[in-house]
């Protein structure tokens, strides 16, 4: 009898008392995209008595939207300038002084983008005319270099 008293306390008293668990942030897992915007300008052009200078972090904004093609742009002329992007605007993340963004997004596909003035500006494509094409897969952080060199001569 007094062993089940001891059981009974026992159990309210562990599995019944309230527990103080650890911020719920520490089980999110990182899903998304990390990487580094570098600003390149100027001659560019091979030389066997110069070497390419490597490209420089900038500080600037990312914009990011669900994938965008070709056709749903309005493009400036033949150039990497956009003047609307007609797709879901997602986010808008910065890039350190040293060029360095990340930021957690969904699983799926997107298009990122700088700007110039009020112009977006993305110079790469996929073999079916996606701008800027990124996939986040699940639990994982995907790695891309933007390179803003609307100002370099190649």
């Amino acid at each position: 009898m007094i062993f089940r008293f001891f059981h009974f306390i026992f159990t309210l008293f562990f599995f019944n008392c309230p527990v103080d668990l650890p911020d719920k942030t520490f089980f999110v897992q990182e899903q998304g995209v990390e990487g580094y915007v570098y600003r390149i300008s100027g001659n560019q052009m091979p030389s066997p008595s110069v070497r390419p200078s490597k490209p420089k972090g900038t500080a600037t904004s990312v914009y990011i939207f669900e994938l965008a093609n070709i056709h749903q742009v309005s493009r400036v002329g033949n150039t990497a300038f956009y003047n609307a992007i007609r797709t879901k605007f997602v986010q808008k993340t910065e890039s350190g002084t040293d060029g360095h963004f990340s930021v957690q997004l969904p699983p799926g596909s997107y298009s990122f983008f700088t700007k110039k003035d009020e112009l977006f500006y993305a110079n790469w494509f996929d073999s079916k005319n996606n701008i800027a094409p990124v996939t986040v897969l699940p639990g994982k952080m995907t790695g891309i270099e933007i390179r803003v060199d609307y100002d370099a001569i190649y």
